[in-house]
């Protein structure tokens, strides 16, 4: 249902390689880069996330109610992901653990303050 995402950051150097190690702990890897876009993807997939500095000149902002979901394989790799993100400038939304009897995820932001989840969906 979702092609692609764009998270907006005021530092477009720090972002990537903030999400270069997201990338690599989810196997993923860049895609491209421009002046203003850093983007990861998998191979044969048409899903896409990137980081951007806005176009219109103005500072980036998070959203008020946006998130965007990183699903992964293995609870470690929630884990992993929610340890890297709160060591390198993110911030904690809420720990890893399970919601519900299916979902187990950790909350975070990113340093330019975007909401993510990391998250595996159990049978």
């Amino acid at each position: 249902m979702i092609g692609y995402v764009t998270l907006g950051t005021n530092d477009l150097e720090r972002s990537a390689a903030f999400y270069d190690e997201i990338a690599g702990i989810l196997g993923h890897s860049r895609v491209y880069t421009t002046e203003r876009t850093v983007g990861w993807g998998a191979a044969g997939k048409n899903v896409m996330m990137s980081v951007i500095t806005p176009f219109d000149g103005e500072p980036a902002t998070a959203g008020n109610g946006s998130m965007f979901g990183l699903p992964v394989e293995r609870e470690e790799q929630v884990q992993q992901i929610y340890d890297f993100a709160l060591a390198n400038g993110g911030k904690d939304e809420g720990p890893p653990g399970p919601r519900g009897e299916q979902f187990y995820c950790a909350y975070f932001r990113d340093p330019d303050g975007n909401k993510l989840i990391a998250y595996l969906m159990r049978s």
